[in-house]
């Protein structure tokens, strides 16, 4: 983790405010558009945001918080209690929804979901737009900000007015070697994956989608470095089973959205359960599991 200090709060939508956080003991790590860290709050929570800043800029980091009525404490938290100047750690950078090469972008974001797109139009160039979904200009963050810096290239969509944006007219509109990328709320993604080629279209998701899985079974998790096995019940997750046998593994979402519990896995056929997108050779145990014994690096 990386110490730093709170250092400016500032509304920047209704019910949205932004948080700088500067290094504390020199320079934070570097990271690229796309990239989250956690955030480990006073009150024993961590949670996950998306760095909305400069990376060029390692000596703060910015992200932004919505408040949410259905809030599990984190936002409640930060828009209730958090203050200036208090120190705070933060995780090193990761990056589960990275900006890849292309020629043409489309970016879409909904309400709280423009904060991975700020740094990702900065670095796309002049052939990036951005349709921007929201109420209302007053609840969607840094509106003004991306109109004054970047002009007709941003389109404002206020559904209050005039309902959700055609994807369809969008998606007829792109080149053939355009890529998409879209963070909002769950129904906008839907619609996005209906409405763009899968190849050509990545997704940031608040929440996991809806899965259906067999019914959890039982099974074994062989510690090859420690030559320790644990048994996983079948009502417990695996990243519960391992921290309760000692290890200490990181966990920040527990729905497999986040990609802070990865471990390595050298040996069985795990059943991957998270919406990252697990690499060769690597899980998320906070949702996924095995049907038979697995062997991992711990």
């Amino acid at each position: 983790m990386q110490r730093t200090v709170l250092d400016r709060v500032e509304p920047v939508a209704e019910g949205t405010v932004s948080l700088v956080l500067r290094g504390a003991e020199g320079p934070l790590a570097p990271w690229e558009p796309g990239a989250h860290v956690d955030l480990a709050l006073p009150n024993w929570l961590t949670r996950q945001y998306s760095l909305c800043g400069d990376p060029a800029d390692l000596g703060g980091y910015r992200v932004a918080v919505r408040y949410d009525r259905l809030s599990r404490g984190g936002s409640e938290y930060i828009h209730l209690f958090l203050r200036e100047g208090r120190t705070l750690d933060v995780s090193l950078p990761r990056n589960n929804f990275p900006l890849l090469p292309a020629p043409e972008y489309l970016f879409i974001a909904g309400g709280i979901g423009i904060t991975p797109m700020l740094p990702m139009l900065a670095a796309a160039g002049p052939s990036a737009r951005l349709v921007y979904v929201g109420r209302s200009a007053a609840t969607m963050p840094f509106a003004a900000e991306l109109k004054a810096t970047y002009g007709d290239r941003v389109s404002l969509c206020f559904t209050a007015e005039h309902g959700r944006p055609d994807f369809a007219a969008l998606a007829a509109g792109l080149g053939p070697r355009a890529l998409v990328y879209c963070c909002g709320p769950a129904s906008m993604l839907d619609a996005a994956e209906a409405a763009f080629p899968a190849q050509r279209l990545h997704l940031e998701r608040f929440r996991p989608a809806a899965k259906d899985f067999a019914p959890d079974e039982p099974f074994e998790v062989h510690c090859v470095r420690s030559g320790r096995t644990v048994p996983v019940a079948a009502e417990e997750s695996m990243l519960d089973a391992l921290r309760h046998a000692g290890y200490p593994i990181q966990s920040g979402c527990r729905e497999g959205v986040c990609g802070s519990c990865e471990i390595t896995v050298v040996g069985g056929r795990p059943e991957h359960r998270d919406d990252i997108g697990a690499p060769p050779g690597r899980m998320y145990c906070c949702v996924s599991r095995a049907s038979s014994r697995l062997e991992v690096d711990l």
